[in-house]
């Protein structure tokens, strides 16, 4: 069946929704702990303003507008009125360290520059002197009497508001830079065809409707929040009240009451730790019919008959414990959608099994992200779904010397233009016949549902000739409530070793139960008993591997990989380098 995309542009798209969805709510934002609403037709207005201002400072087709934000009303209006002149828009994160905003810019050639604080704009007003193509920084917040203000920018082009121009399917939308896990970051060209094909082919695998409403805390600056959750939803006529903070996200939730959670596995683990610890806390009646109910939903959810026994275990489950859960994520989910890293069966089964329906897709930066995705009567707990719409991939053995599993090469409308001045980086992932080289390694079963196994470069050889992907158990491990992170390696090594980033709240609770006097982080890291527990931990997390993949040394340590420490990239991935870099001695003492 041949895929006819619905929407050509993000011109096109945007343009459709506000006609047919003017007086709806499309951003809600929270300002004194009440939410206020923003419509289709204001977005509008304050879209075709700004770009007249874009346009009078002398942007024009393929030039470059950046930015520097979290999630914001604002930074939805400066991208698309960007992306309605053919011009280009960058996004970066709030998290990024400066000389990271500072190579992108100069990467990029930026022209314009949006911050979203003044802290952010101390720390790059020098950039106008230093970086050659940079004429203009725009300060969200800051007075309208300002003249570099984005609400004065706004205003001075309200008088004159400027419509879209209709750009080609091929020119470049965005520029997406990765989250450079190995080196600087690469500047991923999507065009309008790539996101808007990408949207095209959600419309036909998921029922998303007008009164749908998502609580948006995923990084626009991110593919997956860019695509799935900021383009998709207005492409829907569906609403997104804006999260004020991560750790705020089921706090707001009753608020909000989302139809639709749009989020990465490391939210998921964080729910799945959250309800066992608070099961954990109940009498033992209701711990005994919580598992008996979990059990009797993810055995109908597979499509298993269920006994009498069962059936009565599921609904006083249900009516007793899982209904008010779900009232603790406002109580009217239809559904979670996860992408982002690779979601554990242990997790992805616990939430479905609260009535929560989990959809778990699969995706880079590079393809606009959706390549496969499990939908509504087509999904298999543990894949990553069957292809979605105009896409396919092919499963690349030889890059693995497998019988099974390879790399996977995806193919479609949504495949990136290139990577921005990187020519031999972009020849070593395109191919001539279209196809993109993921990097990530995976099969595909019968039914043609996608499995992912790891990636390519991270995979490793111990000194036994074995394989290992670190990636799988150091996810599982995480699992436990007493561990926070985990850096697996035994590359050309006799075994795998461990540096181990506990829970340290939970730590301290469990050491307090166990008569421990000394609970300080320092004295926790060295004592026998924490040392024997975490180790017991390991191992009940890792039962599903291969004797050879398992944990045989570990240490742990108190500072948690993060963007604040270069450790994580703002996606959330490991930078495998600089943790090595930095405990490389811990790491090599696991080996004497």
């Amino acid at each position: 069946m041949v895929f006819v995309p619905k929407f050509l542009t993000i011109v096109d798209l945007f343009e459709k929704s506000v006609e047919k969805y003017a007086p709806r709510d499309l951003f809600g934002v929270k300002t004194n702990d009440a939410w206020t609403w923003i419509t289709y037709g204001e977005v509008k207005r304050r879209v075709d303003a700004f770009r007249r201002a874009l346009s009078e400072e002398g942007i024009a087709r393929d030039g470059r507008v950046a930015i520097i934000s979290n999630n914001r009303v604002e930074w939805a209006i400066a991208s698309f009125a960007t992306v309605g002149l053919t011009a280009q828009f960058v996004p970066m994160y709030e998290s990024q360290l400066p000389k990271e905003w500072e190579y992108i810019l100069r990467d990029c050639e930026a022209e314009i520059l949006i911050v979203s604080t003044e802290a952010i704009y101390h720390k790059v007003k020098g950039f106008l002197e230093t970086i050659p193509s940079l004429r203009k920084i725009v300060r969200m917040g800051a007075k309208e009497s300002e003249p570099d203000s984005f609400d004065a920018w706004i205003d001075r082009g309200s008088d004159n508001p400027l419509e879209p121009s209709v750009p080609d399917k091929d020119d470049i939308a965005f520029l997406i830079y990765t989250s450079g896990t190995t080196g600087n970051p690469k500047g991923v060209k999507l065009s309008h065809e790539n996101i808007a094909s990408n949207v095209s082919a959600v419309h036909e695998c998921f029922d998303m409707i007008a009164d749908d409403r998502t609580l948006s805390f995923l990084p626009w600056a991110h593919s997956f929040g860019l695509t799935c959750e900021l383009h998709c939803m207005t492409s829907m006529g569906a609403s997104m009240a804006l999260n004020t903070a991560v750790d705020k996200l089921v706090a707001e939730m009753p608020e909000v009451r989302p139809t639709i959670l749009i989020s990465v596995p490391r939210i998921f683990n964080r729910i799945h730790d959250n309800v066992q610890k608070q099961i954990a806390g109940k009498p033992a009646p209701i711990q005994a019919l919580f598992r008996a109910g979990l059990a009797a939903s993810i055995k109908k959810r597979a499509g298993q008959s269920l006994g009498l026994t069962e059936r009565v275990s599921l609904s006083l489950a249900d009516k007793i414990v899982f209904s008010k859960i779900r009232a603790k994520f406002g109580g009217q989910l239809r559904y979670a959608i996860s992408g982002g890293a690779a979601l554990s069966r242990e997790v992805g089964q616990f939430i479905d099994a609260l009535g929560i329906n989990v959809y778990e897709g699969y995706g880079l930066t590079e393809t606009s992200p959706i390549i496969s995705a499990n939908r509504p009567g087509h999904r298999v707990i543990g894949s990553v779904g069957q292809m979605i719409p105009g896409c396919r991939v092919v499963i690349d053995k030889e890059a693995t010397a497998d019988a099974v599993q390879g790399e996977i090469i995806a193919y479609g409308p949504n495949v990136m233009k290139g990577y921005h001045h990187l020519d031999e980086e972009t020849a070593a992932v395109l191919l001539e016949d279209g196809g993109f080289r993921t990097g990530d390694m995976g099969y595909m079963d019968n039914n043609g549902y996608l499995f992912i196994t790891g990636r390519v470069k991270e995979q490793y050889k111990l000194e036994n000739g074995k394989y290992v992907v670190p990636v799988p158990l150091e996810e599982a491990v995480k699992l436990s409530l007493l561990i926070t992170n985990a850096f697996v390696h035994g590359a050309n090594r006799p075994f795998n070793v461990a540096l181990i980033v506990p829970n340290m709240e939970e730590l301290v609770e469990w050491a307090k139960a166990q008569g421990i006097e000394d609970v300080s982080a320092k004295s926790l890291l060295r004592n026998e008993k924490v040392i024997a527990k975490v180790r017991e931990e390991i191992e009940a997390k890792s039962q599903g591997f291969k004797s050879y993949e398992k944990i045989k040394q570990f240490t742990l340590i108190e500072e948690d990989f993060t963007t604040e420490n270069g450790m994580l990239t703002p996606s959330m991935k490991v930078k495998r380098r600089v943790v090595l870099e930095k405990y490389g001695n811990l790491v090599e003492d696991m080996y004497r």
